[in-house]
């Protein structure tokens, strides 16, 4: 058994009149990015410089006006990183950048040293404030530790007078947010803004991070909530969460944290960072999205996003990550893709609304196409098939057939155990039913009409041999059926028939669906294509009664 009584609960706050449960979000937060600074000091090979301005373009085009870029005074790749943004005028207009900086006074030099020339940047103290950290690492008491936070904050402000205070915001996280004791929490940060003095033109950052995630989402949305009623100058502070993923939950800790009152979010896409990583921003915006909330973020071409990730930090995405899995736009069930398919047919009643079961979003939405959406394996039902030989081939094949054609497609499947790929299937499909020429074959045929009766005269080959059979009935189909049972010495009996046009304009090609019963009521079908719908149905019927004769 394993020995989790070395493990205590994490205690739960005691807020009966907590207000996040009943409210709900309704705008996206401010979004700052930290890919280039967490994500990157998580990665076992760091980005270099190119990759790293290649990263910064793309987080800018996608539309992150907030961007933490390094910790400059720890790091010369990320020193000259900043510089290069700066003097090289990397950074738009609109985009502020971010860089963190520890509270001892030489890095701080160095953090304004690295900024010298900036348009707009914020500049990130932290120091940590948990119990565990205060007594196993630095050995403070809580006096020495604020003490510490205020020492920063009045120095980045001193050199912010220096450089131009104009240019700096500034930002405070008291790390492993989480483990500290939260009106001690509250105690530290209005400390920090006792020295800032927040007001509406100049409003400060105060980062609440779940450095490590040590409790369910609706804790943390408690400590929010409690932080947003315990901060001075309230009204001109930003309250911004940065989730990390310890127990898998980073992205509910987030959007509970925007329902508890936070105003912005710090992550990364797909969740990079240490350990188990960050709330994953891309997730978090699409959420917000499928919900009918701009997320003020553009990820309509996601496999861009994608690419430029795997490349810069050489990790995959997962198949199955949310929003940008190669599968997740996929559906193997064969319930499933039947679903699929009768709401992308039903979507046409209303294309203003996107309601289509198994997929929250429309994957074009994203950049992403539909072919993939449903893929043929031993476990999927004749919906999903029916669906790729109608939207890759335009076969529109009737009900009936569609049952009958999916046992065939499993019995290949389960056979080879692997997915089957839309032109294998379409192969299989022709194999079956389509213009099936043996042992019966007709080369061709004529027809004679007088009142209500149609005489057809045929050459057929039967089993090698050239034949020409003759008979009249009530249509062209009728008669043609008559003159086969009488030479074949059979019966049976056409119980459906479809068609339709397989392609437009002077050269459209028609395709016919067959079902017949034999005598004793078993069923075959056969399909019969030509530039002739007559043509196509005799042929139709050919394939289904040599179907009906090799059995």
């Amino acid at each position: 058994m394993m020995n989790f009584k070395k493990y205590r609960p994490y205690p739960a706050m005691n807020m009966p009149e907590r207000k996040w449960p009943s409210n709900t979000i309704v705008k996206a937060p401010i979004w700052c990015s930290v890919d280039l600074r967490d994500g990157n000091q998580a990665l076992e090979k760091p980005m270099n410089l190119d990759q790293k301005i290649k990263f910064f373009k793309f987080l800018t085009e996608i539309g992150f006006k907030e961007i933490e870029v390094g910790f400059p005074a720890a790091s010369d790749t990320e020193y000259v990183f900043t510089r290069t943004l700066i003097e090289e005028n990397l950074i738009p207009d609109d985009v502020t950048i971010q860089v963190l900086t520890q509270s001892r006074e030489h890095i701080i030099k160095k953090t304004f040293e690295a900024l010298k020339g900036v348009n707009k940047a914020v500049v990130h103290l932290y120091n940590s404030t948990s119990t565990l950290q205060r007594d196993v690492v630095f050995n403070k008491g809580k006096k020495e530790i604020t003490e510490l936070a205020v020492f920063g904050a009045k120095m980045i402000d001193e050199l912010a007078e220096e450089y131009g205070k104009e240019h700096f915001l500034f930002e405070y996280s008291p790390e492993s947010f989480t483990g500290t004791e939260m009106d001690y929490a509250a105690e530290i940060c209005n400390a920090v803004l006792d020295v800032w003095k927040p007001t509406e033109d100049r409003k400060v950052i105060i980062n609440l991070p779940s450095t490590v995630e040590m409790a369910t989402p609706n804790v943390y949305a408690d400590q929010i909530e409690y932080m947003c009623e315990h901060l001075k100058y309230r009204e001109n502070v930003l309250v911004s969460l940065h989730a990390h993923n310890d127990r898998g939950t980073a992205i509910a800790s987030t959007e509970l944290g925007m329902l508890a009152g936070a105003d912005r979010v710090e992550g990364t896409l797909f969740g990079n960072g240490e350990r188990t990583g960050n709330a994953d921003i891309l997730n978090i915006a699409l959420n917000l999205f499928s919900q009918g909330i701009d997320p003020e973020l553009d990820f309509t071409h996601i496999n861009k996003a994608i690419e430029i990730y795997e490349e810069s930090t050489g990790i995959a995405v997962h198949p199955r990550h949310p929003y940008a899995g190669d599968l997740v736009y996929t559906a193997f069930s064969g319930s499933h893709q039947d679903a699929i398919k009768k709401g992308m047919a039903k979507m046409s009643e209303h294309p203003e609304r996107w309601e289509v079961p198994y997929l929250p979003i429309d994957p074009a939405d994203v950049g992403r196409s539909y072919d993939p959406i449903i893929r043929i394996n031993s476990q999927s039902g004749k919906g999903g098939i029916a669906y790729i030989l109608e939207h890759n081939y335009g076969l529109i094949v009737p009900k009936s057939m569609q049952q009958e054609f999916s046992l065939i497609v499993t019995k290949v499947s389960d056979a080879e155990n692997r997915e089957l790929s839309p032109e294998e299937i379409y192969a299989l499909f022709m194999d079956n039913y389509k213009d099936i020429k043996k042992p019966v074959e007709i080369v061709y045929y004529n027809e004679n009409t007088q009142g209500k009766t149609v005489t057809v005269t045929s050459d057929v080959i039967i089993d090698g041999e050239s034949k020409q059979i003759v008979e009249s009935g009530n249509g062209i189909l009728d008669a043609f059926c008559k003159s086969l049972q009488k030479e074949l010495g059979i019966k049976f009996d056409v119980v459906n028939y479809s068609e339709h046009s397989l392609s437009f304009g002077n050269k459209s090609r028609a395709i016919t669906y067959i079902q017949i019963y034999d005598k004793d009521h078993n069923s075959y079908f056969g399909a019969g294509t030509s530039s002739n719908i007559s043509k196509s149905s005799l042929r139709a019927v050919v394939s289904a009664v040599n179907k009906m004769r090799k059995e």
